[in-house]
């Protein structure tokens, strides 16, 4: 039988001993329940983003080696002054319950004028035209140290509001089992570009329908 949840936005199928289900050691009936789920951003073929983390070459994280006169590289940081960093003791276990990005996040006005500074770009910008951003995103076990940290416009686009529906896709897929925790660090480090170029315009709707309150 399936049961529908609007709630859930999945379905339950159950399977009883006779019809599908089995017996345990002692045997009595096992009821086997089946989560089957209808998130859009996850029913969409995903060959090519499958095909992008199965080319990361290494999952290690370059070192900081530069703290001034760093440059962004279009919607990318200067590689040698953002990195990315990570919480090395995060587990999928510790990232994939709700609320942890809130619980770790810690990065201080004074931090974020250094990270200006850093770029050459003054501190505060107006509202919505910049943000600072996690290079690897706390939802996938990034930190708040400088070397995770960048000034992200937000125009011209791709900016911050795009890289922030790759965050939240890497995050649903490492989530789900579908992507290497590691591997999908080291893509967003490296490249977060090229993952939302492979996302369809079905899984970019969705994320930012999901997530309306950020994403306009």
């Amino acid at each position: 039988k399936k049961f529908y949840n609007p709630n859930f936005a999945g379905t339950v199928t159950v399977r009883m001993d006779g019809i599908g289900g089995t017996n345990d050691e002692n045997g009595k009936n096992e009821l086997l329940v089946l989560v089957e789920s209808r998130d859009k951003t996850s029913m969409l073929d995903n060959t090519k983003l499958e095909a992008l983390l199965a080319n990361v070459a290494e999952s290690v994280l370059d070192e900081r080696s530069k703290s001034a006169n760093c440059h962004v590289l279009g919607p990318l940081p200067d590689p040698e002054c953002t990195p990315g960093a990570i919480f090395p003791n995060a587990t999928i276990a510790e990232i994939c319950v709700s609320g942890y990005s809130k619980r770790v996040r810690n990065v201080s006005t004074s931090l974020k004028k250094r990270v200006y500074a850093q770029y050459g770009i003054q501190y505060p910008q107006k509202t919505g035209t910049y943000e600072t951003d996690h290079l690897i995103p706390l939802a996938i076990g990034g930190n708040n140290d400088i070397a995770n940290l960048f000034p992200e416009a937000a125009e011209p686009k791709p900016g911050f509001k795009e890289k922030d529906v790759v965050e939240v896709f890497l995050q649903q897929e490492v989530c789900a089992g579908r992507a290497d925790l590691a591997t999908a660090q080291k893509q967003i480090a490296t490249d977060w570009l090229a993952v939302y170029e492979v996302l369809t315009p079905e899984q970019i709707s969705a994320i930012r329908t999901k997530y309306s309150n950020w994403s306009n």
